[in-house]
């Protein structure tokens, strides 16, 4: 009889199957888990790139970068503004603050930067204001006394970070961190509540 038993292979297929299953399974979910996991970047990406053309051509965030370089370091009208001469200004949503000097003063003005995320977040809505930076450096564009707006094309950077990817094969117990995304435009008109 256990002789019998030895030999008998009723059902092995079946058993097979049951302990090969869950190595399937999660082969599966783990090759649409990557699919997803580059759709969502890709969805970030497009964000940060709707958000940078947006923030070049709408209203500026900080009127620090209208500011007139008539008579700065002795420049006069019509000429070039070095690169030297505009830092670089970092803004939340709830503040701007210059990074590297020498940086104008300006008014931080909260709705235009809600204007730049609210554009976002018709690519990626989960995005928070908290997940968004808005950078203003010199691009080295620009001439001193412009009597038709700014002195300065300024280099416009939009960051998108701490965004976070759940996987469907950890069961919605873990979240990846998604990396950076950033973005950067030279200004355009740099007026006016909307894009065209």
């Amino acid at each position: 009889m256990i002789r019998r038993f030895i030999n008998d292979r009723a059902g092995s297929s079946a058993a097979e199957f049951a302990l090969v299953l869950p190595l399937l399974l999660i082969f599966l979910l783990g090759i649409v888990d990557a699919g997803r996991w580059l759709w969502t970047l890709n969805r970030a990406e497009k964000a940060a790139q709707m958000g940078a053309r947006f923030a070049v051509v709408a209203d500026p965030v900080t009127s620090a970068i209208n500011s007139s370089y008539l008579g700065v370091d002795g420049l006069t009208q019509g000429d070039a503004i070095p690169s030297s001469e505009f830092g670089k200004i970092e803004c939340t949503d709830s503040l701007c603050r210059c990074t590297t000097s020498p940086c104008p003063s300006g008014t931080f003005t909260q709705q235009n930067f809600r204007n730049i995320v609210d554009r976002m977040r018709l690519f990626m809505p989960e995005i928070q204001y908290s997940n968004v930076k808005v950078y203003y450096s010199s691009s080295g564009l620009g001439y001193a006394g412009n009597p038709n707006g700014a002195d300065m094309s300024p280099l416009v950077t939009i960051e998108l970070s701490q965004l976070q990817f759940t996987p469907v094969t950890s069961f919605l117990f873990v979240t990846m961190p998604m990396p950076t995304t950033t973005t950067s435009l030279t200004a355009e008109d740099l007026s006016g509540s909307q894009s065209n």
